[in-house]
Parts: structure tokens; C-alpha cells; sequence
């Protein structure tokens, strides 16, 4: 894991630093040779230097974004609806139940046609 995306996470709100952490690391089990990055302030993921997600904390949300997302096997009102067919993004607020399982299996089926 990367320090720099560890550092962040550390440095942003309690309650998305949990979501963070918990995507963080489910990412890591389902995509085991991921990488990360920090990049315009975001924890970026990466499997052979393509974009796989990347987390956007926010004021009132954390943002999953999963790139190479055209063909998810995703269940309905998951995902946002707006937005291109290749970026699938699920927001998530505080206190939230969130299906942190699904979540990584989503990003290990993007990552299976990297």
C-alpha cells in the first residue's frame, strides 16, 4: 500500500477515512496486484497502469468510481445514473450500509479484462 494514500486517508474526516480504508483494502484482497497513487488528491487504483477506481472523499460523501465498469454485473439503483458507460460511481454518505463485499467483486470483474 501506498504511504502517500495512507497519509491522506489519515488526514481526512473519521467517518471517511472508514470508508476509505474499508474499499482500500477489499480492493487490495480482490485485485491483488493493484497499485496505488495519490493523485489530485484522490486514492487512485491501477492494474498494469490502467485506471481500475479511484475514492473521492467529499464534504457529505465518499465517492467510488469503478473505470472499465461497460459490462458490470451490477443490481440496479447501485450505481449513479448519469455518466459514461465505462465509469460506474456509487456515493456513499455517512452512516450508509454499505456492501463493501459487492463493492470489491465489482472491481475485481473490472479488473479481469484489464
Amino acid at each position: 500500500m501506498n504511504p502517500e494514500v495512507t497519509e491522506h486517508i489519515e488526514n481526512i474526516q473519521p467517518w471517511q477515512a472508514e470508508i476509505c480504508n474499508a474499499i482500500r483494502e477489499r480492493i487490495h484482497q480482490s485485485v491483488p496486484e493493484v497499485q496505488e497513487r495519490l493523485q489530485y488528491k484522490k486514492p487512485h487504483f491501477l492494474k498494469d497502469g490502467k485506471y481500475l477506481a479511484v475514492i473521492s472523499p467529499a464534504k457529505a460523501q465518499v465517492t467510488l468510481t469503478v473505470f472499465n465498469a461497460t459490462d458490470l454485473d451490477a443490481p440496479d439503483g447501485l450505481f449513479e445514473p448519469d455518466g459514461p458507460p465505462e465509469r460506474k460511481t456509487v456515493k456513499i454518505k455517512d452512516g450508509q450500509e454499505v456492501d463493501y463485499d459487492l463493492l470489491a467483486q465489482l472491481v475485481a470483474q473490472a479488473a479481469s479484462t484489464l
